[in-house]
């Protein structure tokens, strides 16, 4: 349950007997709420005008003003609050009248201790949720959805207390971290921070764009450089001139390309394809990876001069686990957006949603949350969203998705094909990360499973 030590959400006790009355501020004493007595139905009225209260439990049968009546009338003033009645044996057809007028429960005289505290704790703890639900909200209220990084967790803070600071500069800036944490939202941070701020943002996904045609996609060509050519056309880098040019899994880039990269960074100049004339261009650099690319370096797969001359300033982008404080807020903030976006009432998650959300490790980081909420909100019936509508590898316990049995003298290499594969499943075929949690090198597990079996994989859902 979502519960923070600076909410202390408050009982109403509506009681005209002073017996009856003492009985339930005795069993609320010790009970984590703010406790206000009234002795009969206009004074707890006069209560709810002044406060807010979150849970009224209230006698049905009263002078002045029954419990019926302030139920209608306390509803209007306060529609979320949750009213508890207490009624007699002979009144229980009235008491299932106020549940159609939006009681939460009743209970019936002679009340027991533990009964009564079941229900209000039921009570409280869908209040909880409420507030919640409500802080989380008003935090949102206002965020560009496209270019504003949410998180209040002591690691994403770090982390954009350093963006602030590189912002304004020039320096080249090397975004690190797994799959799915968000690079490019932070290379847009740093460029909307930056002086550069009003002029372009030009992404290059390098693992997206044909060895083939890389190079023209990045320098442009002139009209008849190659077959096909019939105008001339600017490149990645013209059109990023005195802006911003991120390249997203720069680690993708072939060793061919990366020479001439690396000339551009350092010189500022280059050629058109089939052009003679140079070229000066004023960009500022962001690169991003989920690769080590010092491990790359070191087997000879990325150039050493290129990385120095990318790794300027390396910015280590944590993955979602290591920040499960920002899980809720961002669950919301999906919410709020795949609600609007396919126009469905859903507004909170139960708090077993909640739970879940919490203890899963999201191995796909935030574009895995992000994934998983809409699907949720697309399957959802009502304005809660519960287990039902979650992934099923999310809604199960941890114990039940992070625990693998495996009979007594099963040989160890079929005990590691069988870790790597249930690991596979889990990240969804991504081979990056499960090498990370795995703590092994992406070839190894090319080496123990066969190219059909990574195929049928990657494509589990």
């Amino acid at each position: 349950m979502i519960q923070s030590e600076s909410i202390r959400p408050t009982l109403l006790i509506v009681e005209d007997d002073d017996s009856n009355r003492k009985t339930l501020e005795r069993i609320f004493a010790k009970e984590p709420y703010v406790v206000c007595m009234a002795s009969d139905g206009q004074e707890g009225l006069d209560i709810v005008r002044e406060q807010v209260v979150n849970v009224v439990i209230s006698d049905l049968m009263m002078p002045r003003m029954d419990g019926l009546e302030l139920l209608k009338t306390v509803k209007t003033l306060q529609p979320d609050i949750d009213f508890i009645l207490v009624t007699a044996y002979g009144t229980v057809e009235r008491a299932v009248e106020a549940m159609k007028e939006g009681a939460y429960d009743f209970i019936t005289k002679p009340f027991k201790r533990a009964d009564v505290l079941a229900r209000v704790r039921r009570a409280m703890e869908k209040q909880l949720l409420l507030i919640e639900n409500r802080r989380l909200r008003e935090q949102l209220a206002g965020v560009d959805r496209e270019t504003t990084i949410i998180g209040r967790s002591s690691a994403i803070r770090g982390v954009l207390e350093l963006v602030e600071q590189v912002a304004p500069s020039t320096a080249t800036v090397l975004l690190l971290g797994e799959s799915g944490t968000g690079k490019e939202l932070f290379a847009r941070q740093l460029h909307a921070r930056s002086d550069r701020k009003q002029r372009p943002f030009i992404a290059v996904n390098c693992a997206a764009i044909p060895e083939t045609i890389l190079e023209s996609e990045l320098f442009g060509y002139e009209s008849g450089a190659f077959t096909g050519a019939t105008r001339r056309k600017q490149g990645r880098f013209e059109l990023a001139h005195t802006g911003t040019l991120f390249f997203d899994e720069v680690g993708e880039i072939p060793p061919s390309m990366q020479v001439k990269l690396l000339r551009v960074l350092q010189e500022g100049t280059f050629e058109r394809l089939g052009g003679t004339q140079p070229i000066h261009v004023d960009v500022r650099v962001i690169a991003a990876t989920n690769r080590d690319l010092e491990q790359e370096v070191r087997e000879g797969r990325f150039r050493e001069d290129l990385f120095y001359r990318l790794n300027v300033i390396p910015v280590e982008i944590p993955p979602l686990r290591d920040r499960r404080e920002d899980v809720a807020l961002l669950a919301h903030h999906f919410l709020s957006k795949f609600a609007d976006k396919n126009q469905k009432a859903a507004a909170s998650f139960s708090k077993e949603a909640t739970s879940s959300l919490m203890d899963y490790d999201w191995p796909g980081n935030v574009r895995e949350l992000e994934n998983a909420i809409e699907r949720a909100v697309i399957l959802a019936k009502d304005v809660e969203i519960g287990l039902s509508e979650l992934p099923p590898n999310v809604a199960r316990g941890p114990a039940e998705r992070q625990t693998l049995s495996v009979p007594i003298g099963t040989p160890l290499e079929d005990v590691e094909r069988l870790l790597i594969r249930e690991t596979l499943r889990m990240t969804r075929g991504d081979k990056t990360t499960a090498a990370r949690l795995l703590g092994i090198a992406t070839r190894t597990i090319y080496r123990k499973l066969d190219r059909e079996e990574l195929r049928r994989l990657g494509q589990s859902p």
